[in-house]
């Protein structure tokens, strides 16, 4: 009898799907390559056979999320409404999160971190964002730093889809508190002419 397969796209996917939970509810440090294969039901040949070990497996799992990320904020279509847009794209990134919760934790805060910085490359999730409020300073209704405008916008979004995921927030009150914190940090960047304008809309 031929040894079992341990690379094909089945054990793959169990391995990435294993990974992306244990990555996310416990510490990266207690995650080991046998616990991973067990979970997955493979063996530990799998792992470094398929990801060249631990390593290369957590780089899967936050590149799955990245690009999921990525992926659902690109599909929101432009307008010739820059704040509609980013009302648009906040309900997409809070979407993303609820439906992706432990792809959610692996990039902002579990074993390999999405680090926002200055330099922002075309395929980071938090592009979109980026561009629609590029677009709000080039048509004067919002006026500051993107990048200041961006972190304060995403730092609000995080906090509010971290508090959902913890239980802490939750239905009528989740929903009150998104459009609310979503208005608010808009009109905090809003110039004099588009200030009393600004309204939340999912």
């Amino acid at each position: 009898m031929g040894r079992p397969r341990t690379n094909d796209a089945a054990v793959r996917e169990r391995l990435v799907a294993c990974a992306t939970e244990m990555f996310a509810t416990r510490a990266q440090e207690s995650v080991t390559v046998r616990a991973l294969a067990t979970a997955a039901g493979t063996s530990t040949a799998a792992v470094y056979t398929l990801f060249q070990g631990k390593d290369g497996l957590i780089r899967e799992v936050r590149d799955q999320a990245v690009a999921g990320l990525f992926r659902d904020l690109t599909a929101v279509p432009d307008s010739e409404d820059a704040l509609k847009d980013l009302y648009a794209l906040a309900v997409a990134y809070r979407r993303w999160g609820l439906e992706h919760r432990h792809l959610y934790a692996v990039l902002f805060g579990g074993a390999q971190s999405f680090v926002p910085s200055h330099r922002i490359g075309d395929g980071d999730p938090v592009r979109p964002l980026v561009s629609a409020i590029e677009r709000a300073v080039a048509g004067h209704v919002l006026a500051g730093d993107t990048t200041l405008i961006a972190v304060s916008f995403w730092v609000a979004l995080h906090g509010l889809v971290t508090l959902e995921l913890s239980g802490s927030l939750g239905g009528a009150a989740a929903d009150a508190a998104f459009r609310s914190t979503v208005d608010a940090v808009l009109r905090g960047w809003a110039t004099p002419s588009s200030f009393t304008g600004l309204r939340s809309k999912e």
